[in-house]
């Protein structure tokens, strides 16, 4: 049953599906996009190699992705752990072939949220793809609150008060951190392991850096201050005259 819904939702991605969509074959990737498509209120945007395919996910907004793993310039991995790395967390099926004894391991690693192997089986992906959909929007609305700040974990917002907040990914991934753990004094190994997903030393002060940053959007323009410093100790969201 297709999944029914308000409005056209527009997904930039990819070769492959109302959503995002990276995918190699290009026949195959029409005939995902005409199955996708036909009779849903999906629309899909197509990318024939991970370079374009990346350059589109990071510009752009679109409900999930459908990646192929084995794409000419970068990888269907590379793409997902590059997205991954600059803090996209948009929902993901990477289908590919299983190469290798440790294949099963680098899905894991890439952090996909569905792994499917090719079949030529579109129904299947069809299938995989609507339940990725859902998901998504069942989600919808699951807004973390704390004081006036509002994150918005699906699309990716934040607002004091009614202002819009803009932020680059890896602040958002930052401040949804701090959201989620209001009132808790942060590490800055806790930090470093939960928003950055390559090797960080604790002590550097790459986390300082956008911690300040941070601490200047979501401070500087409100009497109430949200982001401090725990001396000897860490970083604290915590609402202070």
């Amino acid at each position: 049953m297709p999944l029914p819904l308000k409005r056209r939702y527009k997904s930039k991605i990819g070769d492959c599906i109302a959503s995002p969509a990276i995918e190699n074959d290009k026949q195959m990737a029409k005939a995902i996009k005409a199955g996708i498509e036909a009779g849903n209120e999906y629309q899909v945007t197509l990318s024939h190699d991970g370079t374009e395919g990346l350059k589109k996910a990071e510009t752009g907004e679109f409900d999930s992705a459908v990646i192929d793993g084995d794409l000419p310039k970068k990888d269907g991995f590379t793409v997902l752990r590059d997205l991954r790395k600059n803090g996209n967390h948009v929902l993901t099926l990477l289908y590919s072939e299983p190469t290798c004894a440790t294949f099963p391991i680098r899905v894991l690693d890439v952090d996909a949220d569905v792994y499917l192997q090719k079949s030529g089986n579109l129904d299947e992906l069809q299938v995989w793809i609507r339940s990725l959909l859902r998901k998504r929007y069942q989600n919808m609305g699951a807004m973390i609150r704390y004081a006036d700040l509002r994150v918005d974990p699906v699309n990716h917002k934040v607002w004091r008060n009614d202002k819009e907040i803009v932020m680059t990914a890896k602040e958002y991934r930052l401040l949804l951190y701090f959201a989620k753990n209001a009132g808790k004094v942060l590490t800055r190994q806790n930090i470093a392991d939960n928003c950055w997903t390559e090797s960080l030393d604790s002590f550097s002060n790459i986390i300082d850096v956008y911690i300040n940053h941070l601490r200047k959007k979501v401070n500087n323009e409100f009497l109430t201050k949200l982001i401090h410093t725990v001396r000897g100790q860490g970083y604290i969201l915590e609402e202070r005259g």
